[in-house]
């Protein structure tokens, strides 16, 4: 049987404000593409490139284990890999030139491959995987395994044949998650994860995938691997991997890498007897929508089982933005939705965008008065990106010829028209963190002065950083303003 090198080209260390977070999780999508390829009888081995900082590094480990095939195959549950950040893409490139000096047949799968099969097809990769991998990965291997040809019969792949680009048909997504093997763990060195976090962070948390896909239909996200169907693993299955984990790595905080958890009616309060029943003790972070949360029993529930923190696509606090953006969300359910997470004791943060067309100074107003009137325990801020696919690009598209793609996830750069220059949004981003943190440093002021027996580090550290926000955040207004008229 072949030998099979997994890799991925997402280097954390590219990625500067990534790396900055000392918060890594080992690539996901590619271990369960290795565990796949694992039970069907090959032998497998992974390159992980998330904590190093050259592609040459591979180059020992390929005169090493001598593979048949390099797999660079992209953890599709990281929204960051959506984003095409071009330094990993150059990556990529590389390390299939270096494998394709070795003799070694390259396949790729990513979204940023799906979207661009021409270009990888162009710089040394064999095979490109478009969408979900996994299924058709085992298809091809086979096929190379047999020396046969006749790759056309396999759905969901690109490749050249006589100088030509041929891209076959569709291939359908899986539907029954719980079929797959857990992720190949023992191909990661957790110890390197773990070190990194417990010295920045004082835990130590890794990923789990609980579904696959979003039936939602936001014009400015893209779903190139998964798709708008929404699959989910079992309740019993999700635990049966986090008692796993535990036991294994005695790691007992998760990040639930979901793009929805738990859409599915019923299974948040499922999971939550499950839980319950089998007496494990976690604390886990998701990703949900604010009309979801707000049905049933749903918060509490997720506060029953563990739910940590809860990151909510707010993305502005202007009606009128978030129904160009076709979000099904309403301003009110922003605030209703914060306000039981609150109550129910969980951390809620808020995902913003800025610079989508159409939006003007009030509504980032807007935007800026709701994170400051329901002050969430995190933001994340960033701006409008189109991805190939989106209602949104096909819009902007055509502005997009001297740039398409960002070189790392803090370049913020707005590559098409919008209402203000794209300095601005640069330094709007700067801004809402600091009037947003001088809030919370006058909070914590008040805090002090009333209970000044209970104070803690992280209070005293936030209410003293106040007297660096305030006049910082009055200085980033005036640029504000003279970029308003900036060309």
């Amino acid at each position: 049987m072949k030998k099979i090198l997994f890799t991925h080209s997402y280097f954390y260390q590219f990625d500067q404000k990534q790396w900055n977070t000392h918060q890594p999780y080992p690539p996901l999508g590619t271990i369960y593409a290795a565990a796949v390829m694992r039970e069907a009888g090959y032998e497998v081995s992974l390159f992980d490139t998330a904590l190093i900082d050259s592609p040459e590094l591979i180059i020992p480990v390929i005169k090493k284990d001598k593979p048949d095939s390099l797999v660079i195959y992209d953890d599709g549950f990281n929204y960051l890999t959506k984003m095409c950040l071009t330094n990993m893409r150059e990556a990529a490139f590389r390390i299939a030139e270096i494998a394709k000096k070795n003799g070694i047949t390259v396949i790729e799968s990513s979204s940023d491959a799906t979207d661009h099969y021409d270009k990888y097809l162009d710089r040394n990769v064999d095979f490109v995987i478009i969408g979900e991998g996994e299924t058709t990965l085992k298809e091809l291997i086979n096929k190379l395994d047999k020396n046969e040809n006749d790759f056309e019969n396999i759905d969901g792949i690109a490749f050249k044949k006589d100088g030509k680009i041929i891209k076959t048909s569709s291939r359908q997504i899986l539907k029954e998650l719980d079929t797959l093997p857990l992720p190949a763990w023992n191909l990661i060195n957790i110890d390197d994860y773990r070190d990194i976090w417990l010295t920045h962070n004082k835990f130590f948390a890794l990923n789990i995938a609980t579904t696959r896909g979003c039936p939602f239909k936001c014009n400015w996200c893209a779903k190139p691997i998964y798709g708008n169907r929404y699959n989910i693993r079992s309740p019993k299955n999700v635990v049966a991997e986090i008692s796993f984990l535990q036991k294994n790595f005695g790691v007992n905080h998760f990040w639930m890498c979901d793009d929805i958890f738990g859409l599915k009616p019923g299974w948040v309060q499922e999971f939550r007897d499950i839980v319950r029943q089998s007496g494990l003790k976690f604390k886990y972070k998701i990703q949900s929508r604010v009309d979801l949360l707000l049905q049933e029993d749903t918060i509490e529930a997720l506060a029953q089982s563990g739910a940590e923190t809860v990151w909510v696509g707010a993305e502005s606090g202007s009606q009128k933005i978030l129904d160009a953006m076709d979000k099904g969300t309403k301003v009110e359910e922003i605030e209703k939705a914060t306000e039981l997470l609150k109550k129910n004791k969980i951390r809620v943060a808020f995902f913003l965008q800025f610079g989508y067309p159409g939006e003007t100074k009030e509504d980032i107003n807007k935007t800026i008065d709701m994170v400051l009137k329901l002050m969430p325990d995190e933001i994340g801020i960033s701006v409008s990106y189109p991805l190939p696919g989106t209602k949104f690009y096909e819009n902007v598209k055509d502005q997009l010829k001297q740039k398409s793609n960002w070189t790392d996830s803090d370049e913020l750069v707005l590559m098409f028209r919008s209402t203000f220059p794209s300095a601005y949004y640069k330094k709007l981003h700067r801004y809402v963190h600091k009037v947003y943190r001088r809030k919370a440093g006058i909070k914590s002021l008040k805090n002090i002065v009333l209970n000044p027996f209970s104070i803690s580090i992280k209070n005293l550290r936030s209410a003293l950083l106040t007297f660096y926000y305030i006049p910082a955040s009055i200085i980033d207004s005036f640029q504000l303003k003279k970029l308003e008229t900036a060309e």
